[in-house]
């Protein structure tokens, strides 16, 4: 296309961006083994206090300047693993001891790709320069990846990035959140009493946590129960509180230095390509919601981000045939009253999924998108769709031959998006000779765009490895989607 260009703005992971993460000797990330923390606490002791401080002379001059305060992180190190021994050791002494239980994370060592860009805060003016949030798939040692975010702005003059911050955190308050209509979604697929099940909910507002619950359940008058509150109730609720989650970073804590690090068992090994989306649900009422996928090692989970400010974020697990499998991208509205979804269930095709409530996608129809030869293999969205007055544009990726990814681009019908009205005939992007190279080679691939001042502006991973952006003319996409 004559309009699109790529930028020389090349966006790559800053191995100095380091988490102090506690250190377990014996019991390591791959390696799993037995604690050896008494043997080391014992060596630490056996050494004289000229030794002590001569140790810390030379760790600390090296390490203070990569964390705002490296010494409270040794000194919390120092008391969580020791809470059971008996030290009796000085302050100094605890502060090497836990030096030798810590260890740095480069959180984008390995990689920085599969970018997803959305306003923050929203479109003021076309003519005035757009600030955007974008969030980041950052991987590190063990192929650990975690969600990290930047700041910038669009505008017809160029596209700039914030610099990151030396620093990052995943420091936050952390804790158990429970929602009603997922409760009870979840019930009906157990086979739960829903009716003595409604009673109970009927106590409590849409989010509470479970020691609400709990309180609940105490009070609760069981008479007007069919059955008391079951095992088999409390076992489904039990199960849907270890995997939904609220974070709370500190409010003086910048955005880009915030990471989204693995917290349930479903998630342990990585939090993989969120697809951000500002969603409006009334005139004035816009939250922030994304999908990503959870991965623990062996299976993936598709599970969902929300925010109104980046600093507050709920995390649940999606449910549902739509929900399968990896690459669901919410449409940013309801339609016809219902949230609408971008599923690629069966891991090969494009659908259109269904929810009443935003977390279980009940159906799942296909897309008839008539494939092209670069996208044979399989094919998904790269991201949630964008509303013109065309229809919903949606960008896409296909694999095709030696597993070249590519991009392209559909148009989707604004009131009944289950109809494809148009389909770019060749590729939007391919990787060229500078994106090819990289941790998997000859990919592009994108977690979400936006458009500003009729310029659709794309930001993509390439090669799994770096990022870059494209740009072009939605009027002269949209006369190419046939």
């Amino acid at each position: 296309m004559k309009s699109l260009q790529k930028s020389n703005l090349i966006l790559e992971g800053n191995p100095e961006r380091v988490l102090c993460r506690m250190f377990i000797p014996g019991e390591e990330e791959l390696i799993r083994g037995t604690s050896r923390i008494p043997q080391v606490v014992e060596r630490c002791l056996a050494l004289s206090d000229d030794e002590v401080t001569a140790s810390l002379e030379r760790i600390m001059p090296f390490f203070e300047h990569r964390h705002r305060d490296i010494s409270e992180k040794f000194h919390t190190h120092f008391h969580v693993a020791t809470k059971l021994l008996n030290t009796g050791a000085t302050h100094e002494r605890q502060l090497l001891i836990g030096a030798y239980l810590s260890q740095e994370y480069a959180i984008e060592g390995a990689a920085y790709f599969n970018p997803s860009i959305v306003p923050y805060p929203e479109i003021v003016s076309p003519n005035v320069p757009q600030q955007f949030l974008m969030t980041v798939r950052a991987v590190g040692e063990g192929h650990i990846s975690t969600i990290v975010f930047r700041t910038g702005r669009v505008s017809r003059s160029g596209i700039e990035v914030d610099p990151a911050s030396p620093f990052v955190t995943t420091e936050a308050t952390r804790s158990a959140v429970l929602r009603s209509r997922m409760i009870h979604r979840a019930a009906i697929e157990a086979g739960v009493d829903t009716g003595d099940l409604n009673v109970v909910l009927g106590l409590l507002p849409e989010k509470f946590s479970v020691e609400d619950l709990s309180a609940a359940l105490t009070q609760l008058d069981t008479s007007g129960l069919r059955n008391a509150p079951s095992n088999e109730l409390m076992s489904v609720i039990s199960h849907i509180a270890l995997n939904c989650y609220e974070i709370d970073f500190p409010e003086k804590s910048e955005i880009s230095e915030r990471v989204l690090w693995p917290t349930v068992a479903s998630e342990r090994r990585g939090m993989e390509d969120a697809r951000f989306t500002m969603m409006r649900d009334g005139e004035d009422s816009v939250r922030y919601r994304a999908t990503y996928t959870g991965f623990d090692g062996t299976q993936i989970v598709c599970r969902a981000l929300e925010t109104d400010n980046f600093r507050e974020f709920s995390s649940m697990h999606m449910t549902g045939l739509g929900a399968q499998n990896k690459g669901l991208a919410f449409f940013p509205e309801r339609i016809q009253g219902r949230f609408a979804a971008l599923s690629r269930y069966d891991g090969e095709s494009m659908y259109i999924s269904w929810s009443d409530d935003g977390y279980h996608w009940n159906h799942a129809d296909p897309l008839n998108t008539q494939r092209q030869w670069w996208e044979l293999v399989h094919e998904g969205n790269c991201g949630p769709p964008i509303a013109t007055e065309a229809g919903w544009l949606v960008l896409t990726h296909g694999a095709g031959p030696v597993r070249e990814y590519a991009m392209g681009a559909i148009l989707l019908d604004l009131n009944d998006p289950s109809q494809v009205i148009g389909k770019l005939k060749e590729p939007l992007l391919r990787p060229d000779a500078q994106e090819r190279n990289g941790y998997v080679p000859n990919v592009v691939y994108s977690c979400g765009s936006l458009i500003h001042d009729g310029t659709l502006v794309i930001p993509y991973g390439f090669s799994d490895w770096k990022i870059r952006f494209a740009t072009l003319e939605v009027d002269e996409l949209l006369e190419r989607l046939v």
